[in-house]
């Protein structure tokens, strides 16, 4: 079981992505925030493409049909990283992540239609416990107990799980074997080309971008560092562990990725309020520790 302990770093790292983004959003980019975050974004990307070409050159070197699949799905990923900013403008951390466990859903549903892949009659019922879940983060309760659909953010994040899923079976479609180096070059070049359209294309983008960078520039630059930093250290994680466990069982631990959002944002809340917060009252610890719950059992049953 030492692979584990292992895996479960990389969800834990990319918890800390979603309460940097979050802090982002709010602090730094109140206006305009999405776009001109995309454009902050894609700087740290195109920084990335030489240096993620100098670690494999051989990322150029695939089939012209597949550098443009893998493209078209680099711009499929950038629509997920769009929408999900978008609700995390809106919503908590520990909310919005919840939305990601329908990812596998869509990928199953997808890989039926597309791969003619068989869907066991498990499968299916472990897809009805996961959208279980998400339905109870699904409405937002009030003090005096009154339900609400958080509309928005179900919208959001259900077209965000559905893109990244089509994103995944597409790129098993065309065969490439998952090399963790061409698909982080081709992400980063795909959001590097969104963000150069977006700063010369919207002017409200541009201005505010420009006026960012000259009074914010420091600490928007070193959080977005370090952001990527963590993000392609979980990626890396996750790699590696493929060659030490089954992939159903290291898939599994992604699972833990919305309770590390939830354990970070309750620590932020209680002993560094200014970096985060998150809603302690005891209806929505329930509701939130609930839907992990369930969700996270019907994870565990669809991947086995």
């Amino acid at each position: 079981m030492s692979w584990f302990f292992i895996a479960v770093i990389a969800p834990l790292l990319w918890a800390m992505t979603n309460h940097i983004d979050k802090h982002l959003l709010e602090k730094y980019f109140e206006d305009n925030g999405v776009g001109t975050l995309m454009i902050f974004s894609s700087a740290i990307g195109l920084v990335m493409v030489p240096i993620l070409f100098f670690i494999n050159p051989d990322v150029l070197n695939i089939p012209p049909k597949d550098i443009l699949t893998l493209l078209f799905n680099s711009f499929l990923g950038v629509a997920v990283l769009w929408l999900y900013f978008e609700a995390l403008k809106e919503e908590e951390a520990s909310i919005v992540v919840v939305f990601y466990q329908l990812i596998p859903v869509f990928a199953y549903l997808f890989g039926y239609v597309i791969l003619d892949e068989v869907l066991t009659q498990m499968q299916l019922i472990a897809m009805g416990i996961i959208i279980l879940g998400t339905l109870i983060v699904s409405v937002e309760i009030d003090k005096e107990n009154n339900f609400k659909l958080r509309k928005k953010t179900v919208y959001l994040m259900t077209i965000a799980a559905v893109i990244s899923a089509l994103e995944s079976v597409i790129f098993k479609f065309v065969a490439i074997e998952g090399d963790l180096w061409v698909s982080l070059f081709w992400a980063y070049v795909g959001i590097g080309m969104l963000g150069v359209c977006l700063f010369l294309l919207i002017g409200t983008y541009r201005r505010d971008f420009m006026r960012t960078l000259r009074t914010k520039s420091v600490p928007i630059l070193s959080l977005n560092g370090l952001n990527e930093a963590l993000y392609i250290a979980g990626n890396t994680i996750y790699a590696y562990t493929y060659m030490l466990a089954p992939v159903a069982l290291v898939l599994l631990t992604s699972a833990y990725q919305p309770l590390f959002v939830f354990a970070i944002g309750v620590f932020l809340t209680l002993f560094l309020p200014k970096l985060g917060a998150e809603s302690l009252s005891i209806r929505n610890v329930a509701q939130k520790v609930a839907a992990m719950i369930i969700v996270g059992i019907g994870t565990y049953l669809l991947l086995m």
